[in-house]
C-alpha cells in the first residue's frame, strides 16, 4: 500500500472547531465594479453559505474510483475532510491526484481506508476510529456497490446473494455504524445512498434483475432509516443516477457496441451522463443547503424513467 495511503498529505490541520464560513475575497469587490470577470465564491458569507462544509468530516464508500472518487473530490472543493473506503487494497492512479489537490489547494486532507463494506466489524472500527480522531462525524456518501448482467432463469442464488450483500445490506451497514457515530456526538449529520434509476424502472436491453432489486431496496430503505434517524438531525436521502459513462462502461461498449448508440435514444436528452454531473448533487444532499429535505430520491437520469 502507498505511503500516502497511511500518511496523507495534509491541508490545514488541526481545524479550529467552529469556524465561520470565510467572506469573499478582497479581489470580488474590485472584479464586480470592473466587470473583468465573474464573482462567484461559492461557500462564502455572501455566496451560497449553506454549501459550505468547511470542518465538516465525511465518508464515502466506493470511492477509490468511479463516481464515488468523483463526488469525493467534489466534496472536498465544498472544505470537507473526506475518507474513501474500498475494498481495493490500491485505489486508483487519479486518487493520488485529488489527495495531492486536497492538501496543496483546497486545504483539507482526503485519506483511505480499505475496508469491504462486508465485513461489518471491521468498519465499525474503521469508522469508529474516525469518529474518535475528529471528535466528529458529519456525512456519508454510500457509493459501494457491484453489477452484474445476467438473465433471471440463469441467476444462481450465491450471485443473488452477493448482489444484495453488498448493494443492500452493505449500504445498511455502512449508514448504521456512521449514525452511530452522527448521535453520538450528538450534531446531526446527513446521509446519501447511490440507488439508481433501474430502481424505478426495468432497463430495456439490460438484463439486471438482482441489481435493480438491490436499488429499489436501497430507496425503501433509505426511506425507513430517515423516519428512524430524523429524530437525531440525521437526514438520509438517496441519488439515483441514469447510465454513467465510466471506464468499465466504456469497456462494455466495446463488448456491445449497439449500446453506446441505443442508450442515449433512450432519454429526453440524447446523451448519457458523466460522473462528474453528479458533483452538486453530493455537495447538496451532504451540506445545508438540504437541511429540510429526508426520505427523498433525486433521479438524475436525462429523464430515462420520464417517458
Amino acid at each position: 500500500m502507498s505511503s500516502t495511503l497511511e500518511d496523507p498529505p495534509r491541508g490545514n490541520e488541526p481545524r479550529t472547531p467552529g469556524r465561520e464560513p470565510p467572506d469573499p475575497p478582497p479581489q470580488e469587490r474590485k472584479i464586480i465594479r470592473k466587470d473583468a470577470a465573474s464573482a462567484s465564491f461559492l461557500g462564502t458569507t455572501k455566496r451560497l453559505p449553506e454549501f459550505n462544509l468547511t470542518d465538516k468530516v465525511v465518508l464515502v464508500s466506493g470511492a477509490a474510483r468511479g463516481l464515488g472518487l468523483t463526488q469525493a473530490e467534489a466534496l472536498l472543493e465544498a472544505g470537507a475532510t473526506v475518507y474513501a473506503l474500498d475494498r481495493l487494497p490500491e485505489p486508483s492512479p487519479d486518487f493520488y491526484r485529488v489527495q495531492k489537490r486536497a492538501a496543496e489547494d483546497l486545504g483539507t486532507t482526503f485519506y483511505y481506508r480499505q475496508i469491504d463494506v462486508r465485513d461489518v466489524d471491521g468498519l465499525n472500527k474503521v469508522v469508529t476510529s474516525i469518529g474518535d480522531k475528529h471528535g466528529r462525524m458529519d456525512g456519508l456518501i454510500a457509493a459501494a456497490g457491484i453489477q452484474q448482467e445476467t438473465t433471471a432463469l440463469d441467476y444462481t442464488a450465491k450471485d443473488a446473494n452477493m448482489m444484495f450483500e453488498i448493494n443492500i445490506t452493505g449500504v445498511f451497514m455502512t449508514a448504521q455504524a456512521v449514525a452511530k457515530q452522527m448521535i453520538k456526538f450528538g450534531n446531526g449529520g446527513s446521509i446519501a445512498m447511490i440507488a439508481s434509476m433501474s430502481a424505478h424502472i426495468a432497463n430495456r436491453g439490460l438484463i439486471c434483475p438482482a441489481y435493480n432489486a438491490s436499488k429499489a431496496g436501497v430507496l425503501q430503505l433509505a426511506k425507513n432509516l430517515a423516519s428512524e434517524w430524523g429524530q437525531y438531525g440525521i437526514r438520509v436521502n438517496t441519488i439515483s443516477p441514469g447510465y454513467i459513462v465510466t471506464a468499465m462502461v466504456e469497456e462494455l461498449f466495446r463488448l456491445y457496441p449497439e449500446r453506446r448508440i441505443d442508450w442515449p435514444e433512450q432519454n429526453m436528452l440524447g446523451k448519457l451522463s458523466k460522473p462528474e454531473d453528479f458533483r452538486g448533487a453530493a455537495v447538496f444532499l451532504l451540506s445545508p443547503a438540504s437541511s429540510y429535505m429526508t426520505g427523498a430520491d433525486l433521479r438524475i437520469d436525462g429523464g430515462h424513467a420520464s417517458w
